[in-house]
């Protein structure tokens, strides 16, 4: 691999995907954000060019993500809608879903959740219980599904189910795109304390039945489908985390420089700014992680981005944590107020912790796959 520095291109990207996130930081309607994003090519920016992407790949729109969270504006759906659902109807779905949802996937004009977690299946997706059956031509799927982000304002949700196979008797997960709109498709809203622009949902299908149209690529393929699609979601966790702990981060050093007592900025104290310097350097390093596992899935190494991807996750999880909870106890009590619109990170940051992937299923994943340790489940 090269050295991570990034491209001229790259910068002029950043810098401007930056200035978009200051113009509509202190709004609290990001649907005109989201708009706009799409109209200048930012949401699609992995896409495919042949169905109006940008042709570029999860590098470029987690990079989308990273600055729009450090302006405060995150969007939680990138990394659904482009990065989920529309990595992997690119890579394995049919040429007619590919026409049919890629171009308003890239413009903003259609969105798709993903629906994977459910009651009983949290962390350990081989015990979905979602099934898929074939009637016909056509598929009948059952279950539930918790924690889909988006389902109300979703054209579709990309749904993660099992079937049967034929040879083994096995069931195998495969992935469905599942219209909002379609009879035994039920939603109901999560009650949820974190204050997120974007709702949760559980979900029940009850008989859905689809067209064999519904199926995005290979039945037969699994894991390694799904696995195209979850990379890319850690990946863009990551990004989420970094944006978010960067922006905390800004607000304390700037607080810091200001603020004075006894005569000195309150940042020349190193008590306050090695522990700022410190959040600086772990945000720095998840970067890094991160851009690897961007570069190694863009490349096609999806064993080797599996790997980045979990430790880039992992890393800017604890990064952004420390720097939101660092960035809040640097303003003392200011850091809960309204004003400085910190404290509400500090939920929010926390989740990063948790989803898509908890911090000790990603440390299972390292002992078992990188050290080679055996299991205990």
């Amino acid at each position: 691999m090269t050295t991570p520095v990034e491209s001229e291109e790259h910068k002029a990207l950043r810098a401007a995907v930056a200035a978009l996130g200051t113009r509509h930081a202190r709004h609290h309607d990001h649907r005109e954000l989201w708009a706009e994003a799409g109209r200048l090519g930012y949401l699609g920016v992995n896409l495919p060019e042949a169905y109006g992407g940008g042709g570029g790949g999860i590098t470029e729109l987690s990079l989308v993500l990273e600055e729009l969270g450090a302006a405060g504006c995150p969007l939680l759906m990138l990394v659904v809608s482009p990065a989920i659902c529309g990595n992997v109807i690119a890579r394995f779905g049919t040429e007619a879903q590919k026409r049919a949802w890629l171009p308003g996937l890239a413009d903003g004009t259609r969105l798709m959740a993903f629906g994977i977690t459910e009651p009983d299946a949290g962390s350990n997706s081989h015990r979905i219980t979602t099934t898929a059956r074939r009637d016909g031509t056509d598929w009948i799927l059952t279950g539930r599904k918790v924690f889909v982000s988006g389902v109300d304002i979703a054209d579709a949700t990309l749904i993660v189910g099992r079937t049967e196979d034929a040879r083994t008797g096995k069931l195998k997960p495969c992935l469905f795109i599942v219209p909002r709109d379609t009879p035994g498709f039920q939603r109901r809203r999560i009650d949820m304390e974190l204050a997120a622009r974007e709702k949760q949902f559980e979900l029940t299908l009850d008989d859905v039945r689809l067209p064999a149209e519904a199926l995005v690529g290979d039945e037969d393929a699994g894991l390694f489908q799904l696995f195209a699609g979850l990379n890319p979601e850690r990946i863009m966790t990551a990004a989420f985390a970094i944006g978010m702990g960067r922006y905390a981060l800004a607000r304390a050093v700037a607080y810091a420089r200001e603020r004075t007592v006894w005569q000195t900025p309150i940042g020349a104290h190193q008590a306050i700014a090695h522990p700022l310097a410190q959040a600086h350097i772990d945000l720095e390093l998840s970067r890094l992680m991160m851009q690897k596992a961007a570069r190694l899935y863009d490349m096609g190494d999806d064993q080797g981005a599996g790997e980045a991807a979990n430790m880039a996750k992992y890393a800017a999880a604890e990064a952004c944590v420390k720097a939101v909870d660092q960035a809040v106890h640097t303003l003392g009590g200011n850091g809960l107020t309204r004003e400085f619109g910190l404290a509400s990170l500090i939920t929010a940051a926390r989740v990063a912790r948790i989803a898509p992937v908890s911090r000790e299923m990603i440390l299972n994943y390292v002992s078992h796959q990188s050290l080679g340790l055996p299991k205990s489940y």
